[in-house]
């Protein structure tokens, strides 16, 4: 199963690696060269699927808990002054998408939808200690009965060059529901209020809308 983000540039891809081989099969008479160049688009082709893949998973959904919004790496876990929207300090957990990370961003907690704002900017690698204030990137907070607000933030790394966003403000969401996609990129920051139990470590693996990052 792959995500709707994906479809267009599966189709695109899928054409060029027929076209290609196609053109490699009749116009290349050295066997070797021929094949290594068949195998390259086909190595090229499963990186694309597998990068848009959308797999089916169980979720269960839990109120008092904060769920990982995306798969992959937690590399911070601190106390931060968030400015955007708090003006005051927050624990700020974030997660690293490598490459072959699904890359479906989900709602961590269910309620409203009472923030939602992208912003252009630079796409430093996305552990820089400055690209989740100067990098393209979405804010989204929540608002939820456990926990107030909560604010999630994607961040456009070194690859991506596009994030999608479906959050609008006044919107009801559920936790674990699709709230975007960043397209070869990078990194989710989640910003929880400081008496927030976490509970992850650092360079723990998570998985999206499975994991439980934090808890009342």
């Amino acid at each position: 199963m792959f995500h709707r983000e994906g479809h267009k540039i599966i189709f695109i891809a899928l054409f060029i690696c027929i076209i290609l081989s196609l053109i490699a099969e009749f116009l290349i008479e050295n066997r070797l060269l021929k094949g290594g160049i068949i195998l390259l688009l086909m190595v090229l082709l499963v990186l694309v699927l597998q990068f848009f893949r959308n797999p089916k998973r169980n979720f269960t959904r839990n109120e008092e808990q904060v769920l990982s919004p995306v798969d992959g790496k937690v590399v911070v876990i601190e106390e931060v002054f968030e400015k955007e929207y708090f003006n005051e300090k927050r624990i700020q957990v974030s997660v690293f998408m490598s490459p072959l990370n699904v890359h479906v961003t989900r709602y961590p907690v269910g309620g409203k939808v009472v923030f939602s704002k992208y912003h252009p900017g630079k796409y430093l690698v996305a552990w820089h200690p400055k690209s989740s204030e100067e990098n393209e990137r979405t804010t989204v907070v929540v608002n939820t009965k456990a926990f107030g607000d909560v604010l999630f933030r994607q961040i456009a790394g070194a690859l991506a060059k596009r994030i999608v966003n479906y959050a609008k403000e006044g919107q009801e969401i559920k936790q674990t529901e699709d709230s975007g996609f960043i397209k070869f990129g990078s990194r989710v920051d989640v910003f929880l209020p400081i008496d927030t139990r976490i509970d992850v470590k650092l360079n723990q693996k998570v998985k999206g809308g499975i994991t439980a990052i934090a808890s009342k």
